[in-house]
């Protein structure tokens, strides 16, 4: 029953996802390994979730194979629920009921008997630290409690493979870290696990290896540190109030390749930032051009976004295609 050849707990080949005529997916391939916690990293409207929706098989591809856990999502969607825990970017837990109802919900869904529901319940419950709450309304609970709470009825059915679709979104910066602490608790227990995130930080902190994912395609997939080191071992930050005439000098001395000029900053990622900045102040003492401030630090996957995609993922306004088509399908 288990697609032959299959390699890791999820492969995805050439998968294509439209809506009309929106490609929202668009040939993405990627194998995730057993046990690795896998990042897919982009703006809103890049297609992280419309291919979290493919691979739990709650909508089907326009082209493209994909397995889960060794099942073909097309072939044997039943199993690869089994298989899964899904915990979704918009909140569906009951809030009118309480934890332990939420949970024991779920666990009947699952086929789970009464005694197995009990133990799970109290093990999932102790691992999100919701054990004190378990007889109070949802409704009653924060933002970042609710969300512990999803994550346990993702894993209440000891699922091989969680699917986490931006697990902090709208959190702020400290419940965000303590969500982070839960998912770092989860993969230390082996179970393999799918991230989508718009946030850079969450990328680089949890992540064995991230995806960049902009207009539905893959730009560059590796670890977090391999791709910072890809793009130079420098960002060289300078503020000028002639950066074009500033760049043409340095292009003129063949100083050194411009990155890119916004809002007065030149940027430039090197391999040796200490040797190129005396250079470039040089070429402006040379210029007769001010130097209002000079930056140098190492690249944060920030600069690998805007090195792959040309744009940064703050200004990225790509949230409205993915999510408008989706909901024209269903009717929304």
């Amino acid at each position: 029953m288990k697609s032959p050849g299959a390699i890791g707990a999820i492969v995805a080949d050439n998968l294509v996802k439209q809506f009309n005529k929106f490609t929202a997916v668009d040939k993405i391939s990627f194998n995730v390994k057993k046990g690795e916690l896998f990042g897919f990293l982009g703006p809103n409207g890049a297609g992280k979730s419309t291919t979290i929706y493919m691979l739990t098989t709650l909508i089907e591809p326009t082209s493209g194979t994909a397995s889960v856990n060794g099942f073909d999502i097309r072939a044997h969607p039943d199993k690869v629920r089994e298989s899964i825990g899904i915990v979704f970017q918009d909140p569906t837990v009951d809030t009118r009921l309480t934890a332990f109802d939420n949970l024991d919900i779920h666990g009947r869904l699952y086929g789970m008997n009464a005694q197995q529901r009990k133990e799970r319940i109290k093990e999932v419950l102790e691992l999100v630290e919701l054990t004190e709450w378990k007889d109070k309304m949802v409704k009653t609970f924060s933002g970042g409690m609710r969300r512990r709470l999803e994550i346990a009825r993702g894993l209440l059915h000891t699922p091989a493979i969680l699917f986490l679709d931006e697990p902090t979104l709208g959190l702020d910066p400290q419940t965000r870290r303590h969500i982070w602490s839960y998912i770092e608790k989860l993969k230390s227990k082996g179970i393999t696990i799918m991230l989508t995130t718009h946030y850079l930080e969450e990328a680089d902190f949890l992540c064995d290896r991230v995806a960049i994912v902009d207009r539905g395609k893959i730009k560059v997939l590796d670890t977090p540190k391999n791709l910072k080191n890809k793009i130079g071992g420098h960002i060289i930050l300078v503020q000028s109030r002639e950066p074009e005439k500033l760049a043409a000098a340095l292009k003129k001395e063949k100083c050194c390749q411009v990155y890119k000029i916004e809002h007065g900053v030149i940027s430039f990622d090197v391999k040796d930032g200490s040797k190129l900045l005396p250079k470039i102040i040089g070429v402006a003492v040379k210029a007769h051009i001010d130097i209002e401030n000079v930056e140098m630090r190492v690249p944060s996957l920030e600069d690998v976004f805007i090195h792959y995609t040309g744009t940064s993922i703050r200004e990225e306004k790509g949230a409205g295609g993915e999510m408008m088509a989706m909901r024209r399908m269903h009717g929304h």
